[in-house]
């Protein structure tokens, strides 16, 4: 399988994201629910704390793939759900980019600002596209 970054500009590298990627190859297509920070349970953890919940998504989502034999790498495409964007920047895109950064990745994605979760705890969920 083969992935190519489509970036016509260079403002996006410095939030870890693209503007689109190319995929040739690939044999399977894992489609994810959005990921938040729950334990396995299901309850919210690090309520009010964004940069833990990013963490803890992220580690849910590389849980998530592992169990369909993936991992960061495969990601092609996320779409991020945060309560405050202005919060996001400051306190999880540099949680997003270091570990992006450490996986070699750039998945191509929209940042979305909303009201609320499922959960009214949580602050951050992904969704996102893995290929294989």
């Amino acid at each position: 399988m083969e992935q190519r970054k489509v970036n016509p500009w260079k403002w996006q590298d410095e939030f870890g994201f693209s503007q689109a990627i190319e995929v040739k190859g690939a044999e399977r297509v894992l489609y994810m629910a959005g990921q938040a920070s729950t334990d396995a349970d299901g309850k919210t953890m690090d309520p009010g704390d964004m940069a833990a919940q990013t963490r803890n998504t992220l580690d849910n989502i590389e849980t998530v793939l592992g169990e369909a034999g993936l991992g960061l790498e495969n990601i092609v495409r996320l779409n991020y759900y945060v309560t405050d964007i202005e919060r996001y920047f400051a306190e999880s895109a540099p949680v997003v980019g270091e570990r992006f950064g450490r996986a070699g990745i750039q998945p191509a994605g929209t940042l979305v600002e909303i009201s609320r979760l499922a959960f009214p705890d949580l602050l951050i969920e992904i969704e996102g596209t893995a290929v294989g």
